[in-house]
């Protein structure tokens, strides 16, 4: 066995044991955590094999931002462990099923192989010049030259995706300290003060004693 297939084997094994902790894990930030090894034992095979660009993507995209996102909102939330568990085991037969039937798929895809997809180097473009190859460039060629209208169609959708979210955040701002100066010359003066009618602490002392006591003051 080479380094290579030992590699392999490492880093499937942490990816497999990763996902497995993050449908397991009891605390949302650990499953969190979980999900962020995986993601990176996963660009880690698609260095293994030589797609380059679509492991960096992996770990700048998902391990840069989304992850990062994710773990901000699950440590925000509050999210109460005991009410999500409660119907785990009322779905857990439905999920068992479906899980079973996708790992047999998977299992007969990967017994039967590809034949069909095996590629003489030439066709490929390593044949012809193996040293200066780069499959990064030539995924950029085909990308902006055959499906360039695709990349723009996809490019305008997150933009307009984008600017949708900020417009539904930016709806109405509560912390805003903004004031409308319309609704400040509409104002009157009975809805700022109100004058309520309340019984004196004291009983007001009589009229004599009031003059008896300015007489001695004078």
């Amino acid at each position: 066995m080479d380094y290579q297939t030992g590699f392999f084997y490492l880093f499937a094994a942490v990816l497999l044991f990763a996902a497995y902790r993050v449908v397991t894990a009891r605390n949302p930030v650990h499953a969190v955590l979980f999900l962020m090894l995986a993601f990176s034992q996963a660009a880690a095979l698609w260095l293994l094999l030589k797609a380059e660009f679509l492991g960096i993507t992996l770990v700048l995209v998902y391990l840069g931002a989304v992850m990062v996102l994710f773990l901000f909102v699950v440590m925000m939330l509050d999210i109460n462990i005991d009410t999500v568990r409660k119907g785990f085991w009322k779905n857990f037969p439905l999920a068992a099923i479906l899980g079973g039937l996708v790992a047999a798929e998977l299992i007969a895809v990967l017994w039967a192989g590809f034949p069909s997809l095996s590629a003489s180097p030439d066709a490929a473009g390593v044949g012809v010049n193996a040293a200066n190859y780069s499959n990064t460039q030539e995924l950029g060629l085909l990308l902006y030259t055959e499906y360039l209208y695709p990349v723009e169609v996809a490019a305008v959708i997150l933009l307009v995706a984008m600017i949708a979210a900020i417009a539904l955040t930016l709806r109405q701002r509560k912390d805003s300290k903004a004031i409308n100066p319309g609704l400040q010359v509409h104002v009157r003066a009975r809805d700022r003060l109100v004058v309520l009618p309340m019984a004196a602490t004291q009983k007001a002392p009589p009229a004599a004693e009031i003059n008896a006591a300015e007489e001695g003051k004078a």
